[in-house]
């Protein structure tokens, strides 16, 4: 079964099953970021409408209260329901039979609500947007986007079997394939927590820490590393990303100043014409992740990010792909650089030409990276490029890591490929010369022989793992059921 007949088999099948959930319910009413109270009951939810559950293969015949009916799309197989382009109090997007939702332009949840939740911005309207399992949303181009904005939540919470589904107008239409990229513009989210952007004289963690997102709207950062933007459980993003302008664009996922209240587990970032995610500053932890396809790099760090990632499959594309990893701490202070941690990862690279390095860190980041897998057979990519002797004395540290490159570290002018080694070799357990015997992104025996590192003894969100790489061999499923293009057969 191919992606597309699967998703639409999803949408117009399994869901009539759902109860439907009433507006201002579901448990997320009481979630709030930490300072602020409840955020108030919507108005702009609703449910069902008095709809009856269409047949297979047929469009609902409206759409709940609060969206827009736009018409159908697939054929006239799914009622096309349209976002507000502003989401205030609790929107709920219901699972129903023949249904999909649309994100037309930039669709804001909430107003800024400032960086001090203790001293909301005045008038500022709060908003948070619940999304049931099974439901897909889609976008048009590259200018229709989720702006979670600081103070605001999103719910995203779909099931290892019913995974909620962002992707573009083409991918419900029917179109997929290895190279589609950049049809629609990708989630962002912004939050209090700290970042290294400051005015001169002041130093971080600061209340006065705050940027502006490079695609030019949203403000984030502040001081509370514990606020909360939501939760994203069982979430795929399909071929997202676009260029507002020349070096300002919107990735798969784009965490700005999120804070470690927020949970993001099990998702899937697919063809993104830009980064798969980007931290630019932060505190968020992240769990279970795949990235497969970004046309730029996989996971960038950046603004001081201080969270970790656990359990993360890397896999670029054939005829697409920069770095797996880019590591940056560009502009800031060294009182709060980039200090990302990544335990149990595997990172395939491209074979293309002009293909970036695996792993990229420069401009004095740091770091932990612990169990990991670095694998390509591209003969011009190597596994490791530390570019500047400011990272070099930022010192990360690599423990049971392993290089299956041709050429294991980037021999720069700035730090040349012997001080690279000497840096990755000061950790534990590490190979530079090994030979990949993965099937696919799963362990064989050679990663199966190497020892491991307990990654909670580094940092506490961890979970303590006796493995190197993401999945430690074919009984070790978790990534089977809610993300599509990974097994045998399977496309988005």
């Amino acid at each position: 079964m191919t992606g597309v007949t699967k998703l639409k088999t999803l949408l117009v099948m399994s869901l009539s099953a759902l109860a439907l959930g009433a507006c201002g319910g579901g448990g997320a009413d009481n979630v709030a970021s930490p300072g602020e109270g409840a955020f108030p009951p919507g108005s702009g939810g609703g449910t069902g409408g008095g709809t009856t559950n269409p047949p297979p293969g047929q469009a609902a015949a409206d759409c709940p209260t609060g969206f827009a009916n736009v018409g159908t799309v697939a054929n006239g197989t799914l009622r096309a329901c349209q976002l507000p382009s502003k989401i205030v109090g609790n929107l709920v997007v219901p699972a129903r039979a023949g249904t999909v939702y649309a994100i037309s332009g930039r669709v804001d949840v909430g107003d800024d609500r400032g960086a001090d939740p203790n001293n909301p911005v005045a008038g500022a309207q709060q908003g948070i947007l619940t999304i049931e399992p099974g439901v897909t949303l889609f976008g048009s181009g590259g200018l229709d986007y989720i702006n979670v904005q600081r103070g605001n939540q999103i719910f995203a919470e779909g099931t290892a079997s019913n995974p909620i589904i962002f992707t573009s107008r083409s991918n419900i239409d029917g179109n997929s394939g290895a190279d589609l990229i950049g049809q629609w513009g990708g989630i962002v989210i912004a939050g209090r927590a700290p970042i290294a952007s400051c005015p001169a004289g002041t130093t971080p963690p600061n209340i006065n820490c705050v940027a502006t997102f490079e695609g030019g709207v949203s403000l984030y950062g502040g001081a509370s590393p514990t606020d909360n933007s939501g939760r994203l459980r069982y979430v795929q993003v399909r071929y997202p990303g676009f260029e507002i302008q020349p070096n300002r664009e919107l990735n798969g996922i784009t965490l700005l100043g999120v804070g470690s209240g927020t949970t993001i587990d099990h998702v899937q970032v697919h063809n993104s014409s830009d980064d798969g995610i980007e931290f630019f500053g932060g505190t968020v932890n992240l769990k279970h992740v795949v990235i497969t396809g970004a046309d730029d790099d996989s996971l960038d760090t950046d603004e001081g990010w201080r969270g970790g990632v656990q359990y993360l499959i890397v896999r670029q594309r054939a005829n697409g792909g920069d770095r797996g990893f880019e590591q940056s701490s560009a502009g800031v202070q060294a009182s709060l650089n980039s200090q990302p941690k990544f335990a149990n990862y595997t990172v395939i690279g491209s074979g293309r030409t002009g293909a970036g390095d695996l792993q990229v860190l420069n401009t004095g980041t740091g770091g932990r990276f612990i169990n990991g897998v670095h694998a390509s057979a591209n003969s011009a990519v190597a596994c490791l490029d530390v570019d500047d002797t400011s990272t070099q004395a930022a010192a990360p540290r690599w423990d049971s890591v392993v290089l299956a490159c041709a050429t294991a570290f980037r021999n720069d002018s700035g730090v040349d490929g012997a001080a690279a080694a000497a840096l990755f070799n000061a950790g534990a357990n590490n190979s530079s010369t090994h030979v990949s015997t993965l099937n696919g992104f799963v362990n064989g025996a050679n990663e199966t022989a190497r020892t491991a590192t307990d990654p909670k003894a580094i940092y506490a969100f961890f979970d303590t793992t006796n493995y190197i790489g993401a999945v430690r061999d074919a009984n070790d499923t978790w990534w089977q059921g809610w993300t599509c293009g990974l097994a045998a057969g399977s496309s988005c």
